[in-house]
């Protein structure tokens, strides 16, 4: 079982890290699970916090691990769920776009790709490379609060998803639209198949101002739908941008081994700021829905991560997203990411039941058979649905 701060031998400053964070964050409950949301809300539009909630115990301490973990999904269980075996190839890269330093990514990722068997990602073997803002690599800024974790959870999902990927960690100075607009372009320029985004701010008009930094034709830029139930969070409502939906998926005796239902944290809705784009077909938003896809999100199905010496569990759709990503990156293909998904509804695994809140029409917040808002098209069944064979 995983152990906490008072009750397992961590060292101090990787529990710490772990704790200082969450700590400011209230414990929230899903079932029997406890957990709290790794960042703060934004406070205004241009802000935006991270989406990854860390499990807790009932008082909010972090479980942590310095062993193996025991529980939270692993690389293996994804791929029995999603019927995948991805490879990737070195040529594609995977941006990952976070705000703030995190010092010790390069050795988390390396604990936990080698704990699954996963080929070796490193800064001298060139298939990890960090870079700020500026596109240096060095100069980087300092920790910005918890954001370090959702940088180990982005960097471990795309790790899972393309083992043999080059990836690149793009950290912007501080959780703005403006740092992290900086960086996303910076991830185009450095030509980018995937940029993977697990972050949220509040939908407003001003969003319009942004839509830009995330217009990347031929590249899959993936965003978080949001932890906040039903409604719309940007940059995951722009157009251009593949809306990552959230759900519960646990073990069954069914043919496929895995069940799906929507998770009632995920964000999904109608846009008010963006046109609906043409690859959607829907009738209850006149405007842009929220989701086009989905994957395992729920804090009572949390996966694995490794962060500053620990192992600990992670949920949200700052867990779907970086999936996705690392999908779409295990294709080895340039593609609009979005038109891929919608021409191939039937390679993906339908999610028919559970709900995100209260809505009209029901589809936008209820499973539904074919689309429905909180997963979209669905959730991944094999590599077709994301440009693969």
């Amino acid at each position: 079982m995983f152990r906490n701060f008072y009750g397992g031998a961590l060292s101090a400053f990787a529990t710490l890290a772990l704790i200082a964070g969450a700590h400011a964050q209230q414990v929230q409950r899903d079932g029997s699970v406890y957990y709290k949301a790794a960042c703060a809300a934004p406070t205004s539009w241009d802000m935006v916090r991270c989406e990854a909630l860390i499990i807790t115990d009932s008082n909010g301490n972090p479980l942590v691990s310095a062993t193996p973990p025991v529980s939270g999904l692993t690389p293996a269980d994804l791929y029995s769920a999603y019927k995948v075996n991805p490879t990737g190839e070195a040529t594609t890269i995977i941006a990952i776009v976070d705000a703030g330093g995190y010092p010790n990514a390069a050795s988390d990722l390396a604990a936990y790709r080698s704990e699954f068997g996963l080929p070796a990602c490193t800064i001298d073997n060139g298939c990890l490379k960090i870079f700020n803002q500026k596109g240096e690599q060095k100069n980087y800024p300092p920790p910005n609060g918890n954001w370090p974790v959702e940088q180990a959870l982005d960097l471990d999902m795309a790790s899972a998803m393309c083992p043999n990927c080059t990836i690149y960690l793009i950290e912007g100075n501080k959780p703005s639209f403006e740092s992290l607009g900086t960086a996303e372009n910076l991830a185009g320029d450095f030509g980018a198949h995937v940029i993977s985004n697990s972050y949220c701010g509040t939908e407003s008009k001003a969003d319009r101002k942004i839509a830009a930094y995330y217009d990347h034709p031929g590249v899959a830029v993936t965003a978080a739908a949001g932890d906040d139930g039903y409604g719309m969070c940007a940059p995951a409502d722009i157009p251009t941008v593949i809306a990552v939906g959230g759900t519960y998926l646990h073990t069954d005796t069914n043919k496929r081994g895995w069940t799906e239902t929507v998770w009632s944290g995920t964000g999904s809705g109608c846009s008010t700021v963006f046109a609906k784009p043409r690859w959607q077909m829907d009738s209850g938003c006149t405007m842009r829905t929220n989701n086009d896809v989905a994957a395992v999100a729920s804090t009572s199905s949390a996966v694995a991560i490794y962060y500053n010496g620990a192992w600990g569990e992670v949920g949200g759709t700052s867990v779907a997203t970086p999936l996705i990503g690392g999908l779409f990156g295990a294709n080895g293909r340039r593609v609009n990411a979005a038109s891929t998904i919608y021409a191939h509804t039937k390679d993906l695994f339908d999610v028919t039941t559970g709900s995100n809140g209260t809505c009209s029409p029901d589809y936008l917040c209820n499973g539904e058979v074919g689309y429905d808002g909180p997963t979209g098209n669905g959730t991944p069944r094999g590599l077709r649905a994301f440009g693969g064979k």
